[in-house]
């Protein structure tokens, strides 16, 4: 699958594994992808999805904990989270939010299998061990899986993880150095600069985010 990866994703990774604001960075990065995902949702369909959405991705940003700490890089990580999600997105026939088409999905599963069979993940229960609890339900739309298209895949990466770099450039493989002088200090600057490139409502400024931050710590 092709991951782009950019300095915000490793200022994330540091935020999501930084004890006393991973809980915070973690509510503002669901926040902000259950709005790029809603609002790529089929007319009508935004409002009854956005609850499981939400707690799809809570429970996926576990997984890219977990991915972390066995020893996963970065890319590798958060391509696991992106198969996992889009494999949810499947079940429900919800093509339009997928990031790789249909036909592709077993061959990204052999791929991952040491993993996804690990934690009990399969093509049905895309979540396995990591679904502590249902997640609240939304209607399926298999309709769209007799003719099904994919406006926003990217097809013919099914075969190892493949990186995009900021300056355009693709490489297969996913062991991309992370930067020495990445600084949760920038936080405030790249979170407008990623909303800005998803064209979504502000996610990561919230007056409650202090508080609960020092709560955390």
């Amino acid at each position: 699958m092709k991951v782009s990866q950019g300095r915000h994703h490793w200022i994330a990774k540091r935020a999501l594994t930084t004890p006393g604001i991973r809980r915070v960075a973690e509510k503002r990065l669901v926040s902000l992808h259950v709005d790029v995902f809603t609002d790529r949702s089929a007319a009508g369909r935004a409002d009854e999805r956005r609850a499981h959405l939400r707690a799809l991705f809570e429970r996926l940003v576990d997984v890219y904990r977990t991915a972390l700490e066995t020893g996963h890089s970065e890319a590798s990580a958060r391509e696991l989270v992106h198969l996992m999600a889009n494999m949810d997105f499947y079940e429900h026939g919800w093509t339009e939010l997928m990031e790789i088409p249909g036909d592709e999905l077993d061959t990204h599963y052999e791929r991952r299998r040491s993993f996804f069979e690990r934690h009990g993940v399969t093509r049905a229960d895309p979540l396995g061990a990591f679904r502590d609890e249902p997640l609240p339900e939304a209607p399926a739309t298999p309709e769209r899986l007799a003719a099904a298209t994919y406006p926003n895949a990217e097809s013919g990466y099914a075969d190892a993880v493949y990186v995009e770099t900021p300056d355009g450039e693709v490489r297969a493989g996913a062991d991309q150095p992370e930067p020495d002088d990445v600084s949760l200090a920038e936080i405030p600057k790249v979170a407008p600069e990623i909303e800005a490139k998803y064209n979504v409502t502000p996610s990561f400024t919230d007056p409650d985010d202090r508080a609960e931050s020092s709560a955390d710590g």
